[in-house]
């Protein structure tokens, strides 16, 4: 059963979008639905078959890799007015999903079918130049993060970790920062002793907070 069409307000968060067709607009009113998840829920297992394109108008989720021994490494985030590219990568090779994926905060997203996907890719040339866009953003992105762990030490990785939340308050455990970083969590721990003893940080209970932004800067860029 062919459902509804949609509002397509929810445009105006991808400006990109602003000159798309009237062909295009007419596919995502017939064929695209918005859908929400709580905290939690998990998106895509590695491996699973990817079946749409995924808009995020609100909340945030991780994709992550996780390691045959259960280690897990942070890809990269999914926020509001941005898209999960990976699901581009599989969608355009007609591949499984290469990663998992758990929703962090509250989700809202408009899912585009892969055969309307597909269509849209073809037919319009506002739609096809958005996707290739977000597609070499996320390849640079993954460059970056495949640097930092080939060739940064886990001091100068842990402290860019840390000056990027953007607080001098950060609330994550050990073992969340582990994650992020693809380590181990005793590996963490004694990198943040280290930073704690040299008066850079200091810890409490599932929150780290920054006590000297300049040193951690220069360690980060070291």
């Amino acid at each position: 059963m062919q459902s509804a069409p949609i509002s397509l307000e929810w445009l105006s968060l991808f400006p990109e979008l602003e000159g798309l067709e009237q062909s295009a607009k007419t596919l995502l009113a017939q064929h695209a639905r918005i859908v929400e998840a709580p905290i939690g829920t998990i998106g895509y297992r590695e491996g699973g078959a990817c079946g749409a394109y995924v808009m995020r108008l609100a909340g945030q989720s991780r994709v992550y890799k996780m390691s045959a021994s259960g280690r897990e490494i942070l890809l990269y985030r999914v926020n509001a007015g941005e898209t999960c590219v990976i699901t581009t990568t599989c969608l355009l090779g007609n591949s499984n999903y290469p990663a998992s994926t758990i929703v962090e905060e509250a989700i809202r997203d408009v899912i585009i079918p892969a055969a309307v996907f597909n269509q849209m890719m073809i037919d319009s040339k506002v739609f096809r130049t958005f996707v290739m866009a977000n597609y070499g953003a996320l390849i640079s992105d993954l460059i970056v993060l495949l640097d930092e762990v080939a060739f940064h030490t886990l001091d100068a990785r842990l402290a860019k970790l840390l000056l990027d939340a953007g607080t001098n308050n950060v609330a994550r455990t050990h073992q969340q920062i582990a994650d992020e970083l693809g380590t181990a969590r005793e590996v963490v721990s004694r990198q943040l002793k280290r930073f704690e003893q040299k008066h850079w940080i200091s810890m409490g209970r599932g929150q780290v907070d920054i006590q000297d932004r300049a040193q951690l800067l220069k360690i980060a860029n070291h």
